[in-house]
């Protein structure tokens, strides 16, 4: 019984925060989402062959438009639960220079994978980001040095605001 109590208290605080207002100006972001705010467009390629068109860079947000998941060929194919047949997504591509824990930001949900030799790589974390910041999902990975591919799949919308950089 305490137990519920507990857990009916947390809850509610949890939504008393999540509809307080968002301060004007928005609050700062922490140093390495801090690339958020200033979103350049790219679109998404459908396939590898276009991938090397959208490059994302690292520490600096995008606004991507995607393709209708049917025109995609994924190199490692998402789950199905994750990617309704009338959702969009698409393909990038980044290099990441040095070794360590690399953050994917979202601004709204979808599934993301980050594939190098055709193996995807594990997420580490999962999370949202900061309260009225605009990040929706985060999803950390473990990466070496080298290029690789993001793949987005099972999003609700046309466009995406999406980021990729480094924890540290």
């Amino acid at each position: 019984m305490l137990a519920m109590l507990a857990h009916a208290a947390a809850l509610a605080a949890a939504q008393a925060a999540a509809s307080a207002p968002c301060p004007t100006p928005p609050a700062p972001l922490p140093a390495m989402l801090s690339g958020w705010r200033q979103s350049a467009p790219i679109a998404a390629a459908e396939s590898t062959r276009g991938v090397s068109r959208a490059m994302l860079p690292i520490g600096t947000s995008v606004r991507a438009t995607l393709h209708p998941l049917a025109d995609l060929a994924f190199t490692v194919p998402p789950p199905q639960k994750a990617s309704p047949p009338t959702t969009q997504g698409g393909l990038f591509a980044f290099a990441v220079t040095r070794p360590g824990r690399y953050r994917v930001a979202l601004g709204t949900p979808a599934w993301v994978d980050v594939v190098a030799a055709g193996r995807t790589a594990t997420a580490v974390a999962h999370g949202h980001g900061p309260a009225c910041s605009g990040i929706r999902k985060i999803v950390d990975f473990d990466l070496r040095a080298g290029r690789y591919l993001l793949q987005v799949a099972g999003h609700e919308g046309p466009a995406l605001t999406l980021m990729v950089t480094p924890t540290a």
